[in-house]
């Protein structure tokens, strides 16, 4: 037994070491590439994150299984779950825009440089600072950059959505370019390891929180085998379908808590759903 469980984990350091080898010679292999086509052309440089991205993905074995139709309007403000750095991986590689996120991420291993290429705007989060983050992500916004919110403002365990801070999407109380910005809610939920369900014991491998180690957690990750991700995206919205900014949030974390719930469920989302609970 003992001899077995020694060979099992070998087995394990040896993928996660030999993926995480090759997902750093091909981020090496990409910085210079993205660094040109950031020069070049703001299309090109976004279309090349997404590939980037996905290429990532497969080599840390993630599976991304898309529900739902994604905003083609620009700008849009793309708002999600939060539970762990690997949510920038998997976004990236759908959405093509702009990660919101605190200035920490800038010091971060691989993520940190990766987040500067695909212009990252870095927040404080403290209250003193939000009218002048306003006027940056506005900014943004008026250039026709997507923007990707995480409005928990932090991770957590993968098993739950934590309330939304409504402050994060004060940006969607100004028109953008003389028209109501279009917020588009997005889940995220880590559903099936090497095809089985993930079991709830077994989710918060993929959440990353608390006193959590980046470096372990990864190659943890890394070695887990082939990962089946769902992401949800909800039918866009305005704010001027809501009484407030706050409703305008609350309404996000709810339907993005029910998506979650059900694609960990193994039950198919209502992506279809609009803020009335009417189709649309």
């Amino acid at each position: 037994m003992i001899r077995r469980d020694t060979k099992r984990a070998a087995k394990f350091t040896a993928k996660s070491l030999f993926r995480l080898g090759v997902y750093g010679c091909w981020t090496l292999l990409f910085i210079p590439i993205q660094l040109l086509a950031n020069t070049v052309h703001r299309g090109i440089a976004g279309h090349t994150l997404l590939v980037y991205w996905r290429v990532s993905c497969r080599i840390i074995g993630f599976s991304i299984q898309r529900v739902g139709e994604i905003s083609h309007l620009r700008p849009t403000l793309f708002v999600s779950n939060h539970s762990s750095y690997l949510d920038i991986m998997v976004l990236g590689a759908v959405i093509p825009g702009c990660f919101v996120a605190k200035k920490e991420v800038a010091d971060w291993p691989v993520f940190g440089p990766m987040s500067k290429l695909q212009r990252t705007v870095y927040v404080a989060r403290r209250s003193r600072d939000v009218a002048d983050e306003r006027d940056v992500l506005i900014g943004r916004l008026e250039s026709r950059d997507n923007l990707i919110l995480f409005p928990e403002g932090t991770s957590n365990d993968g098993i739950r959505v934590l309330r939304f801070r409504s402050s994060f999407l004060s940006v969607a109380e100004k028109p953008v370019n003389g028209s109501p910005l279009t917020v588009q809610p997005v889940g995220v939920a880590y559903t099936h390891l090497n095809g089985l369900p993930l079991e709830r014991r077994m989710r918060p491998f993929f959440a990353w929180y608390g006193n959590m180690e980046m470096a372990a957690h990864l190659l943890r990750v890394a070695g887990l085998g082939r990962t089946t991700v769902v992401v949800q995206f909800f039918p866009p919205v305005t704010i001027a379908a809501f009484e407030s900014r706050k409703a305008l949030s609350e309404y996000c974390r709810k339907v993005i808590a029910s998506g979650v719930s059900t694609a960990l469920h193994g039950r198919p989302a209502d992506t279809n759903a609009g803020p009335q609970g009417t189709p649309t």
